[in-house]
């Protein structure tokens, strides 16, 4: 990561806070007809364009 400039981090970071779970909070209030998450992302399964 040394080699990676900053702008490039920077997006990376973004998406890995975008690759997390729906909320409890959102399973709840739907009544769980909202469970998977339709932008989630695996490392090994999706390359990032960043």
């Amino acid at each position: 990561m040394s080699k990676v400039t900053k702008g490039r981090k920077i997006r990376l970071a973004k998406a890995c806070e975008q690759n997390r779970r729906v909320p409890a909070w959102v399973m709840i209030r739907t009544s769980r007809s909202v469970v998977a998450h339709p932008r989630r992302r695996n490392w090994r399964r999706s390359s990032l364009k960043v």
